[in-house]
């Protein structure tokens, strides 16, 4: 395998030679304190041609130019994209890991084309209820899918993000996307939570407690 920072189609390869449908899946805003957690799935059956592509990699390696270019690109060069969430309700209900996971599985239930595997970024998970994963720790620097969908989620919440910064000016949503920057966290204190606060962070939750 491969091991450098760009990412490659060796892994699907892998699949396809068995003509095993395989999607990437990957979520972004899981350590916000505000906003939903985001998570997309993007599904090749082939390697496209990459002459012309823009720099697909891990999303946070990216500029946010960058990510927009290269979402676009997947958008439209994918098989299958889909993108699917689950708001601050469901994160505070479940806790974020498996919120996380409830996006994951809207994500995939929501692509055109059925994979018979997806391939997940990080610690040993099986998000989905009937379609089996693999887990791969630095997947989203490795493997091409999985960068491809940490791209689309980022990008379709950093999108969400700014359309809440528009309902709650005061936060600043618009440029940390919800994490808990030192701006993030003086407006919590001086404002207190809102409704797209998650309630079960300890950031949050110590100031319900002081109000």
């Amino acid at each position: 395998m491969k091991t450098s920072q760009t990412p490659s189609f060796d892994y699907e390869q892998q699949y396809w030679q068995q003509s095993i449908a395989v999607a990437g899946v990957d979520e972004a805003g899981m350590g916000a304190l505000a906003g939903p957690v985001v998570a997309a799935a993007a599904l090749f059956t082939a390697p496209p041609d990459l002459t012309e592509a823009p720099p697909v990699r891990d999303s946070k390696k990216l500029s946010a130019k960058q990510r927009e270019a290269a979402a676009a690109w997947i958008r439209q060069t994918a098989t299958a994209w889909a993108v699917g969430e689950a708001d601050v309700t469901e994160i505070d209900a479940l806790n974020i890991r498996a919120a996380s996971h409830v996006a994951m599985q809207r994500a995939v239930d929501g692509l055109t084309t059925k994979p018979d595997l997806i391939l997940i970024d990080g610690n040993p998970a099986q998000p989905h209820p009937t379609v089996p994963a693999t887990t791969v720790v630095g997947g989203d620097g490795l493997i091409f899918s999985i960068a491809a969908a940490s791209i689309l989620a980022k990008v379709n919440r950093d999108a969400i993000m700014v359309v809440l910064a528009t309902e709650f000016p005061e936060y600043g949503f618009a440029g940390h996307k919800g994490y808990g920057s030192a701006a993030h966290l003086a407006a919590l204190k001086e404002h207190g939570p809102v409704a797209a606060h998650r309630t079960s962070y300890a950031p949050v939750a110590a100031q319900l407690r002081s109000t």
